[in-house]
């Protein structure tokens, strides 16, 4: 099954988004955490940054926000299935 990277682009922002909702924290509150604007992290938010965040990206957020790495990542069959 192929992925449709936009649609899994979109999860990715909005498991950050509800992280950093979680948290209490407005959007420049992440991003000056991981030491990025806040035009970057809406973008993430919203599945716009682009066929190219990086690990590296991924990895800072999830430490900004205390969570594992694997939680932006892991989908339910649910999440999976509008991959397609």
């Amino acid at each position: 099954m192929g992925i449709c990277r936009d649609v899994f682009y979109r999860q990715i922002g909005a498991k950050i988004a509800y992280y950093r909702t979680l948290h209490g924290w407005e959007q420049n509150q992440l991003a000056e955490k991981v030491h990025i604007s806040q035009s970057t992290l809406s973008r993430i938010e919203r599945g716009k940054y682009g066929d190219n965040i990086s690990i590296a990206l991924l990895l800072d957020i999830a430490e900004g926000l205390d969570i594992d790495p694997s939680l932006l990542t892991t989908f339910s069959s649910m999440e999976k299935s509008m991959w397609a």
